[in-house]
């Protein structure tokens, strides 16, 4: 089980692009390489891309949240690009992306050398493995299957990827509260399920790493710009406490996706 200290919420750090390197072609919201102004390469999440500015906040959600769980993720920033980014792309539907990348983007601090991680290659700890699956349990994380697992080796360590596709309930808004208690079936299909076999030592040291609290502090660093819909007559405010009041019910609910997860794994092994 974990014992290192439990690490406080820093907010996001806020850096400038200053070179295009490549688009990454293999990411599904196709992000790009890029390097800024703190001598740092970062892959580069774009708020044009995919569902827009709501997969960045479930990156910064989940990013954020797996930190506070003790898990490694590449360091999150926030990345000002300007309007001479990416001119000397050649393909049209990059030059489009790059068009709406006008305001605040994410970056994910770039893993050189890192691989990709395969459950039948590499080992992993079982309670970390158990840590990850309660994290997309928890997050209602849909993409971190055999197919995409989403996580990286590096430096001989785990570490997590793309939380992109979390917190699916915000493409609708519809039925939150109902999706704030789902047991989330779906996890049946965790790349690491076979793996985690410590999934109440998990619960118990995700409740002492992760309050309100934090929950409420890494929601409220989320900038205003990514909480404005088109069409929407809620406020960033409002749309915050949604989040908060969707993650403070799983949170104090956690007993009834850990039930699902745990039945799911015994259906599998």
């Amino acid at each position: 089980m974990a014992t290192d200290a439990i690490k406080p919420f820093e907010n996001l750090r806020h850096q400038q692009v200053t070179r295009y390197i490549t688009p990454l072609r293999e990411g599904g919201s196709l992000p790009a390489l890029a390097d800024a102004d703190d001598g740092f390469k970062y892959v580069l999440k774009f708020r044009g891309a995919g569902h827009g500015t709501k997969s960045l906040v479930a990156e910064m959600i989940g990013g954020e949240i797996a930190r506070a769980l003790g898990l490694k993720g590449p360091e999150l920033v926030f990345l000002d690009v300007d309007e001479d980014f990416g001119r000397t792309e050649a393909d049209e539907e990059i030059q489009d992306l790059l068009k709406a990348r006008q305001g605040l983007n994410l970056g994910l601090h770039f893993l050189n050398g890192a691989l990709t991680f395969d459950p039948v290659v590499n080992n992993v700890d079982e309670f970390e493995a158990s840590m990850v699956v309660w994290l997309d349990a928890f997050l209602t994380n849909v993409d971190r299957t055999v197919r995409n697992t989403n996580m990286l080796i590096w430096n001989k360590e785990l570490w997590l990827i793309d939380h992109g596709a979390t917190l699916y309930f915000h493409h609708s808004w519809k039925g939150w509260e109902k999706a704030m208690l789902s047991p989330f079936p779906y996890i049946k299909d965790h790349s690491l399920l076979k793996f985690a076999s410590k999934l109440d030592d998990a619960d118990i040291e995700a409740h002492r790493r992760i309050s309100p609290e934090t929950i409420d502090n890494i929601i409220d660093a989320i900038p205003d710009e990514w909480l404005i819909h088109d069409g929407s007559p809620e406020t960033p405010d409002d749309i915050r406490q949604v989040y908060k009041e969707f993650l403070h019910g799983r949170l104090a609910n956690s007993q009834i996706f850990i039930n699902e997860a745990k039945n799911a794994r015994q259906a599998l092994i």
